[in-house]
């Protein structure tokens, strides 16, 4: 399967350093926008020549076999990992080396993992109340509302005064989403939020996404929930090998794949 891709080449480097958070060129009604992106661990080439745009609002699922640099893509959105070559603009400013404006970027994007990262010595309120209170400098009293406000959203309030310990993984990953929505973020991303949960917890979380997505939350979603896909996305983007092999309209993607290693991806997961 390997031959039917064609070896990368480097592309010369074009990307231009913003000294600022002033605004960068992007799109009108663009929220992200990822332009020749390149992305490497030691010699593995993990991100190849990426060029993405979403729109404000917009509901993006990427998908793709284990491996193919989804996970990697979305965390070069908020700098988890840094891209080598090419540019990233989240909301007009661009992800560089200038600290300030990757700290400006993580106050706008929220993220969400498949391991729920929540801080297991903390209840879930103090979770939630962290960032606001020591990022955006909110007084405890509302910062304490705001949480409970999300966790009221989420259908967990009940469990404010829990341990993350003592709940099951679908309340651990809502607490994470209401966590991050907290922050009042212009964008979520999702890594594969639901890969350990079980059934029953899945639909609990998708449930939830699916609120997000109906009241127009920028989102994307790396997910190999196919049925969640079709019911939220306005774009599936599909992976593999580091580059977008494809992406289209769900109801295109799934009717219609334009390639054969797009058709032989959904037979395979659509198979299961």
């Amino acid at each position: 399967m390997d031959e039917v891709w064609k070896k990368s080449v480097k592309p010369k480097n074009t990307s231009k350093t913003l000294q600022s958070t002033t605004p960068a060129q992007q799109p009108l009604g663009t929220m992200i926008d990822l332009v020749g992106v390149h992305k490497w661990f030691g010699h593995f080439h993990v991100l190849k020549n990426i060029n993405l745009t979403v729109k404000k609002g917009e509901r993006i699922i990427v998908c793709g076999p284990s491996g193919s640099g989804k996970s990697t893509m979305i965390r070069c959105i908020n700098r988890l990992e840094k891209h080598q070559r090419g540019r990233i603009v989240v909301d007009g400013v661009e992800l560089n080396d200038e600290m300030k404006n990757v700290r400006a970027v993580r106050s706008e994007v929220g993220m969400c993992f498949q391991q729920f990262n929540l801080f297991s010595h903390m209840t879930i309120l103090d979770n939630l109340i962290l960032a606001p209170i020591w990022v955006r400098e909110m007084p405890r009293k509302k910062a304490v509302e705001l949480a409970m406000s999300y966790l009221e959203r989420v259908g967990i309030a009940d469990q404010r005064n829990k341990f993350p310990g003592q709940m099951s993984g679908g309340q651990q990953q809502r607490a994470a989403i209401a966590r991050s929505l907290c922050m009042a973020p212009k964008v979520m991303l999702f890594d594969e939020p639901t890969s350990a949960l079980d059934p029953e917890m899945k639909k609990e979380v998708l449930d939830v996404m699916s609120e997000l997505a109906d009241e127009g939350m920028t989102m994307i979603c790396v997910t190999h929930e196919m049925g969640f896909a079709k019911s939220v996305a306005d774009r599936v983007v599909f992976m593999d090998f580091g580059e977008i092999v494809e992406e289209n309209l769900p109801d295109e993607f799934f009717r219609n794949p334009k390639t054969d290693r797009t058709q032989l991806f959904l037979d395979q997961i659509l198979s299961h």
